[in-house]
């Protein structure tokens, strides 16, 4: 019975996720853990313990009460009244006549919209929260840390250049007016990015993928049970557009995970012959391998030879009592030059920093 149970709650959830739903691993197991103590042969009491833990905001209610009564053949959904939100109006003064503004009149002092959402997990937020998030990410500046190439270029200061000083000797009639200087010139490092789009990534792997969208030009492959390289998808302008070729390329999106095979195979194919080189390689996962994790353990030992650093961002490190205890996050920590988490547009921003040198101790 219990296993039946299970399986019926986790199929609804795919179905709400399939609508548009925040049905993610942890509101499943809150609903199943509110069934225990509930008759889940009462149409009423199952409706109750999904409502109250799997809608994640206003937005998700209507949706769930068509989805309920869809999959579970006939269950009335019943109408809820909700109040309407409060407003909370703040009078403040006007600056003064002297400082050039009215001398009167009050202004409404709301929190930043923006400010707000940084903070916010993304997997909880509402269809708009979701949309203002997304076009953020859009705004990120990301780009890989800057590296110095073996060519030189002329510059102010920095190491003498006999050829160039010669030469504007021999212009001058013998006559050395200054001296010239080169300096190596600098260019960004590779940036690649592994995406992982199994079903306990799902509420992340859309902003993880909007993320790698901003941070063009990059390589970026989705892992799962297979490997798909998304770099040709992503360079189109529109984000939207990017996200509706890369969903339609990508074969196994909620699917299951194989870190460590995926990993072998891009190492293999393409790490190997000079994209991990001297790389950035950004890989966005929970860690929930579903092979051999000592495969992982040994391809991340790869990938750190190749790369020049390594950087991995897990959505549930920011969760309260976080621990990596997963047997495949804990065969790649040790490969790991920086653990972050992206759970959110602040964290977000942060790995954005990150990648690009700018935030490392």
């Amino acid at each position: 019975m219990a296993r039946d149970l299970t399986e019926t709650i986790v199929g609804f959830a795919r179905t709400l996720r399939a609508a548009g739903g925040t049905a993610d691993p942890e509101r499943v197991q809150a609903m199943l853990r509110a069934l225990d103590h509930l008759d889940v042969l009462d149409p009423a009491d199952a409706y109750w313990a999904g409502r109250l833990t799997l809608c994640a905001g206003p937005d998700d209610l209507a949706r769930y009460d068509r989805c309920f009564a869809a999959y579970f053949s006939g269950a009335t959904a019943r109408p809820v009244r909700r109040a309407p939100p409060a407003t909370v109006t703040v009078r403040v003064a006007e600056p003064s006549a002297e400082e050039g503004e009215a001398a009167s009149g009050t202004s409404v002092a709301t929190a930043s919209a923006s400010e707000v959402l940084r903070r916010r997990d993304i997997a909880r937020l509402s269809d708009t929260e979701r949309a203002e998030v997304e076009r953020l990410i859009a705004l990120l500046s990301t780009s890989a840390e800057l590296r110095r190439t073996r060519r030189f270029a002329p510059a102010s200061r920095g190491r003498l250049d006999p050829r160039a000083t010669m030469a504007e000797t021999l212009r001058r009639g013998g006559e050395t007016s200054r001296l010239r200087h080169r300096a190596r010139r600098t260019r960004p490092r590779r940036l690649v990015l592994l995406i992982d789009v199994s079903g306990s990534m799902s509420p992340y792997a859309d902003a993880f993928l909007r993320f790698a969208h901003a941070a063009r030009p990059a390589e970026v492959f989705s892992v799962g049970t297979r490997l798909t390289r998304l770099t040709r998808e992503l360079r189109l302008r529109d984000p939207d557009a990017a996200m509706a070729a890369a969903s339609a390329a990508i074969p196994d999106w909620s699917g299951g995970t194989r870190l460590g095979s995926e990993l072998k195979e891009f190492l293999d194919r393409f790490g190997q012959r000079g994209m991990a080189r001297g790389a950035v390689v950004l890989i966005a996962s929970d860690g929930w391998e579903r092979g051999d994790a000592r495969l992982l353990g040994e391809q991340m030992a790869r990938l750190h030879r190749l790369a020049h650093r390594v950087v991995w961002a897990n959505p549930h490190k920011a969760r309260p009592g976080y621990e990596p205890r997963t047997a495949g996050i804990m065969a790649a920590l040790p490969h790991v030059d920086d653990f972050t988490s992206g759970h959110s547009l602040g964290a977000l921003e942060e790995l954005a920093g990150l990648i690009g040198g700018r935030a490392r101790a």
